[in-house]
């Protein structure tokens, strides 16, 4: 396969690359760019109402990342993307009816994705007809009449697939798999498969639950703090204000990440008057920079520094808890001492003083705390490293104890939630029966596609139609001109979305655009004010409830529309009153407590301050595994192949978006401002390539005799391991793999494949 994906969307503007560094992450300079990003899309009034209402108790959950709330909040209880996310979904522009008759497909397609988002709310239902060149306006009953017929029409259930963003609610999640599951088929697929699957099967393997296990008054007691693979400056900046308290109280705060990020050394609080001016609290105690796929390695290196002085002078190990909870220790022992320091300090890229220093580190601390993102999760080895996360924790009893425990970092804000009422395309037995029994559906026990298993089906024409619960399924998944070429070979394509992006452009050969509310926005059903609730990274349950007028008087819910879906392909006879779910989310919650184990009594645990948080056994050192305890065992080093003159590459996000919204064409943290198409490498290695920083490449991927390409990319000169490089997503989406995927978990590996370059014939310097 030879698969070119050079064509650029539309430039915007003039672009450059500047090298200019930031003293501190956040800051004035943080405050600033914020409110310049409200004032243009939200205005001063309907932006100051979000933001004042956003992460407070009777308001509405931020939109952006899952980092929880603290049980007593600030007036300004929201980040610089927060602020940029909820003005983004409180924009006063709009995408209606006179812009799709302005606008062709075709035309739209040759825009940039930044462009497509910032053009405004979608205002009504739409339709693009087969053979139409413009999206049409359709009423909401003949929307959902054309979805009947289509899905009704198929041979079989399982040739639909309905994929979930985390950005929906738990309420419009569970009707959402309800009535998949009441139409015949657990083809489910979802953000969690291109993220955090890999979380969820080390996890729940070796401790019996797939979530993490503190909580956010944990990071208080902890004596060392393990951020891996994580920049939370650009990905969930809340996490800066925890990591800076503990850093100002003594704990120590280590920094494992290939690239050398500026919120992972420094933070400038904005709520604070040395914040504001400029004065940063150091962040990273210990700065350690791994080579991309090496943590696996690394986090061996430790453990045989840990074994080592266990041996020599006893002490180390915690033996009553790995007698008393855990199995297999003889096993991991077993693959520590097999583990050679060539091969740790091949594979890691660390020194071996470096890894002594970190393992030092580790003893001495009590109460340790490790954090991860998808810098774990999206490598052929994923699950194998955050097992080995756990092992590493679980030498010294870091479980079921304040201050310590595992804390895998979401990325979305409700992704966890989605999967805690039932988002999965392999549910268990167990949540299946009782679901049934809760609901009076029978649900199908055979599993469904996940997100590559989706893509395949698409191109062989297995399933036919594909329905999206928010998110930008075209730009987030791997290879990408494979993903849209699939998705053109469906009979239908439905999105349910607050603004236009690329996935409603790569439609099937009839498309339906369902425009819904937005999180801060009010919900009125029959007279009557809703919410929802979500689920944030540590397990609590809260409510959100939007306060803002709606974009557009013809925008509907989730879960109504959902709730719509189901009754037009399913009727009015069945076990499931769809209707009256859809109108009144306390039947919704009714229903959860009857079907999900954790949930009971919700209505009234929910609306309680804080909400509640979901059953942990981990925290009580319970490990819901077949032995009972938690799972210790072998995990190898991974060799990863890499020819002459290629490198191993990783995708990451700019500091102004979030996932694929693109708020704007800048990165102040990494210095680059205007441009997104780069590749960020070793100023010695672009010296050795013969190549110039700015200078325009080629950039190809290699995967088993295959290869794809895309053209003119910008190289910057950055602090990262030679022989790494990064680029961003989803531009270098199309670079990754679809076969390339963790193992176990099936997660696409865009934090390491393998890649050359090419001078580019479009540019120079």
């Amino acid at each position: 396969m030879g698969d070119d994906s050079s064509r650029e969307p539309r430039s915007e503007g003039e672009r450059t690359v500047s090298r200019a560094y930031l003293p501190a992450a956040a800051g004035p300079s943080a405050v600033a760019s914020s409110l310049r990003y409200a004032l243009r899309t939200s205005g001063v009034v309907r932006g100051a109402q979000a933001l004042l209402r956003v992460n407070q108790p009777g308001g509405f959950d931020c939109p952006g990342c899952a980092w929880p709330d603290p049980k007593e909040r600030s007036m300004a209880e929201f980040c610089e993307n927060g602020a940029r996310a909820v003005a983004h979904e409180a924009d006063t522009r709009r995408v209606d009816r006179e812009f799709f008759l302005e606008h062709t497909v075709s035309d739209l397609l040759s825009q940039s994705d930044h462009w497509l988002e910032q053009q405004g709310r979608l205002t009504e239902p739409m339709v693009l007809h087969p053979g139409a060149s413009n999206y049409a306006p359709i009423s909401w009953s003949d929307a959902f009449s054309l979805a009947g017929r289509e899905l009704r029409a198929l041979a079989s259930p399982d040739e639909a697939a309905f994929y979930t963003s985390g950005r929906a609610s738990n309420e419009a999640a569970f009707l959402y798999q309800l009535f998949v599951r009441s139409f015949g088929t657990n083809n489910l697929p979802d953000c969690s498969n291109l993220c955090h699957e890999s979380s969820g099967k080390a996890l729940g393997a070796t401790l019996g639950i797939g979530k993490g296990t503190v909580q956010l008054e944990d990071f208080e007691a902890a004596d060392l703090i393990l951020i891996i693979g994580q920049n939370p400056g650009t990905n969930h900046p809340r996490m800066l204000t925890t990591l800076g308290a503990a850093a100002d109280r003594g704990a120590a705060v280590i920094s494992i990440n290939p690239l050398r990020e500026r919120a992972l050394e420094s933070f400038a609080h904005p709520q604070t008057l040395l914040g504001m001016c400029g004065e940063g609290t150091k962040i990273s105690s210990d700065y350690v920079q791994v080579r991309i796929h090496g943590d696996l390695a690394l986090l061996k290196g430790v453990m045989k520094f840990v074994l080592a002085e266990e041996r020599t002078r006893g002490g180390v190990l915690d033996w009553p808890f790995l007698n008393e909870h855990t199995t297999g220790f003889a096993e991991l022992e077993r693959s520590i001492d097999e583990a050679s320091w060539s091969d740790i300090l091949a594979s890691s890229g660390v020194a071996l003083e470096t890894i002594e220093r970190l393992a030092r580190t580790y003893m001495q601390s009590q109460r340790v705390i490790a954090c991860w993102a998808m810098g774990l999760t999206q490598h052929k080895n994923a699950v194998g490293t955050i097992r080995e996360v756990v092992h590493l924790l679980a030498l010294r009893g870091n479980f079921g104890r304040e201050g310590a425990g595992v804390c895998p970092v979401r990325g979305h804000s409700n992704v966890q939630g989605d999967r805690s009422v039932g988002i999965h395309e392999a549910p268990t037995e167990a949540f299946l029966a009782k679901l049934d029994e809760a609901t009076g559906i029978a649900s199908p026990r055979k599993a469904g596609f996940d997100v590559v298993d989706t893509i395949h089906a698409m191109a062989d024409g297995r399933v036919r139609v594909f329905v999206a619960l928010g998110g930008n399924f075209a730009a987030a998944s791997p290879d990408t001109p494979r993903t849209q070429a699939a998705l053109g070979k469906c009979t239908l394509t439905v999105q349910i979305a607050t603004k236009l992006n690329r996935s409603h452009l790569t439609t099937g050969r009839t498309a339906l655009l369902l425009p819904c509310l937005g999180r801060s926005e009010r919900d009125v059903q029959d007279g009557q004010t809703q919410f929802v609730t979500v689920e944030n990274s540590m397990g609590v349950v809260h409510t959100s409830e939007g306060r803002l007028a709606p974009a557009s008087e013809s925008l509907r819910s989730e879960p109504w529309i959902v709730a719509q879906l189901a009754q037009a392909l399913l009727g009015t006879e069945g076990p499931v009153a769809w209707a009256a779910l859809g109108s009144d989310y306390n039947r919704i919650r009714d229903l959860i407590a009857k079907s999900i184990v954790g949930f009971e009594n919700y209505n009234v645990r929910v609306r309680s301050k804080n909400g509640f948080l979901l059953p942990n056994g981990v925290r009580a050192r319970q490990f819901d595994t077949p032995s009972g305890k938690l799972r210790l065992g072998a995990e190898t080093i991974p060799e990863l192949k890499v020819g002459p003159g290629q490198f191993v590459m990783m995708t990451i996000r700019s500091h102004d978006q979030f996932n694929t919204t693109i708020y704007e064409l800048n990165d102040r943290y990494r210095g680059i401002r205007g441009e997104r198409r780069v590749v960020f490498m070793h100023p010695a290695d672009i010296e050795a390539l013969g190549f110039e920083a700015g200078q325009r490449v080629d950039v190809t991927s290699h995967y088993e005799g295959t290869t794809r390409t895309i053209t003119s990319m910008k190289l910057v000169p950055y602090d990262i391991p030679r022989g790494n490089t990064a680029s961003y997503f989803p531009e270098a989406n199309p670079l990754v793999p679809l076969e390339s995927q963790a193992d176990e978990s099936r997660t696409p590996t865009s934090k390491s494949f393998i890649v050359s370059f090419l001078a580019s014939p479009i540019g120079g310097v």
